[in-house]
């Protein structure tokens, strides 16, 4: 009952016309609690502009909220990072070539694409592997680490950073064996 009195209360507009609130303090009340005030808030109307105006005043002496610039870089970000990166570069470079597979792009049959690698210096492929291998590695143990996760084991922060070294190792050695095969 309360609210539609306040509700008939209210000028009515009509169009985009915008309602900005004023506060104004009323006097205490003996029966509100100690401490606390009562207010009431009164409407001016404002037309679109002038809204926007006001608005757009009130948000330059809003604070910015901090960035990564402000925290300690931790190996748990980065980590979570890194596995995301690889993640959608191996996703894109796979639906990339099944794309252009698709397409019918010339060269890209087995036999042409193994030609091609065959052709190459030792160290380019070599090179070429370890690009590939790399985030391919990188995303396959940590995703281990995320199934062990899963099952609530080495949840506490030792055993992250463990795994979290873990991972990175076991990436250096299979990228490493991977581009040398």
């Amino acid at each position: 009952m309360l609210s539609r009195n306040i509700l008939k209360a209210l000028p009515r507009h009509r169009g985009p016309a915008t309602l900005l609130f004023r506060r104004t303090t009323a006097a205490s009340t003996s029966t509100s609690a100690p401490g606390f005030d009562h207010t009431s808030a009164t409407t001016t109307p404002q037309s679109s502009e002038k809204a926007y105006q006001i608005l757009q005043a009130q948000r330059k002496h809003r604070p910015i909220a901090p960035h990564l610039s402000i925290y300690k870089p931790q190996l748990t970000w980065y980590g979570s990072a890194a596995n995301r990166v690889t993640g959608v570069a191996l996703s894109g470079a796979i639906y990339v070539y099944f794309a252009a597979y698709a397409m019918g792009i010339h060269g890209l049959d087995a036999a042409s694409m193994a030609a091609m690698f065959g052709s190459l210096p030792v160290a380019v492929k070599v090179g070429i592997k370890a690009l590939f291998a790399l985030p391919f590695s990188y995303h396959s143990w940590n995703g281990l680490r995320h199934l062990t996760w899963d099952t609530g084991r080495m949840l506490n922060i030792k055993d992250v950073y463990r795994t979290g070294y873990a991972v990175l190792a076991a990436t250096a050695v299979s990228t490493v064996w991977l581009a040398l095969i």
